[in-house]
């Protein structure tokens, strides 16, 4: 299961590892600090976590703060601060009982996943947490839920991981009906192709995301430079990058791609809502495989993508 991540602060480090390293646990969308474009985002983004990012040099406006709270309140999303000990030392001074739930740095990338998918899971099942405590007296629902919540977690991820190879090895008759559906599983996961979609604007990335997601695994980077960080490690079989983009355009991406043995000849098409000549013919001397203006139509945007993929 995957959760609806709206993300803002100006800590661009943990902003870049949930594009990059959390993919597949959250579903990521960018916001500014301004009220309006959350609520804007809210109603088309529902997402199940607003996540804080900082740094020691955030300026913090504790009203516009307490009022992002205010608003995330009334469509019961919590809102989960990531950041230095000192600098989320100072934001719960100036901002008291706003954060649900506080990840300080230094945290690796997968413990702050852990403890995020472990909260949101707490908050959509309280009532299991609830069953866990040994009695219904006062003393032990107030002295022992965190000792019983920690015991708790285990308990459901062993019967999801360890039940798996003893369906094969020990009881293979009655399980036999069962273990059909994980090799085909397997398989799905291994011929879906991959595309990597690169555009600053991350509605867009979302709204393509959405449109492929049926028929490919999806990447998305708002930025060339969380995209080249991304090829460095893994792979693709498609690439659908924007043309305009601050620090560096489409074509001098395109660029690095190119000089990168390992992606060199996977496929690019541009997405772009340009129409200028002279930045088309810029764009077609890179010898992109396509091209393909905006607003997105999905059916052309497939129809492109299959004439590469299937």
């Amino acid at each position: 299961m995957s959760y609806n991540a709206l993300i803002t602060g100006n800590n661009t480090s943990v902003i870049d590892d949930f594009f990059l390293r959390l993919q597949d646990d959250f579903e990521i969308l960018t916001t500014s600090s301004r009220l309006d474009d959350i609520s804007q985002h809210l109603k088309y983004f529902t997402p199940d976590v607003f996540v804080y990012c900082i740094n020691n040099n955030y300026f913090l406006d504790a009203a516009k703060v307490v009022s992002t709270k205010v608003l995330l309140d009334k469509h019961d999303i919590p809102f989960v601060l990531i950041g230095s000990r000192d600098a989320c030392a100072q934001f719960h001074r100036a901002a008291v009982k706003v954060a649900d739930l506080t990840l300080t740095k230094p945290m690796s990338v997968s413990v702050i996943r852990d403890k995020m998918i472990d909260f949101l899971k707490k908050r959509q099942n309280p009532e299991e947490e609830a069953t866990v405590l040994p009695d219904n007296s006062p003393v032990s629902e107030t002295v022992n839920p965190n000792p019983q919540q920690t015991e708790a977690v285990p308990e459901p991820q062993q019967a999801e991981t360890v039940p798996a190879p003893q369906k094969i090895e020990t009881a293979p008759e009655p399980q036999s009906t069962d273990a059909v559906p994980k090799p085909q599983n397997t398989e799905t996961e291994v011929t879906r192709k991959h595309v990597l979609v690169i555009d600053d604007n991350s509605l867009m990335l979302k709204v393509i995301k959405e449109h492929l997601r049926d028929d490919y695994d999806v990447a998305t980077a708002i930025s060339g430079k969380i995209a080249l960080r991304f090829l460095q490690s893994k792979k693709t079989d498609l690439i659908l990058l924007d043309y305009e983009m601050p620090e560096e355009d489409g074509p001098t991406i395109l660029g690095k791609i190119r000089a990168m043995d390992s992606v060199k000849d996977v496929p690019v098409l541009f997405l772009t809502g340009i129409s200028e000549k002279a930045k088309i013919q810029k764009a077609l001397s890179m010898k992109p495989q396509g091209y393909l203006l905006k607003p997105i139509d999905r059916q052309n945007l497939l129809d492109a993508i299959h004439k590469y993929l299937g």
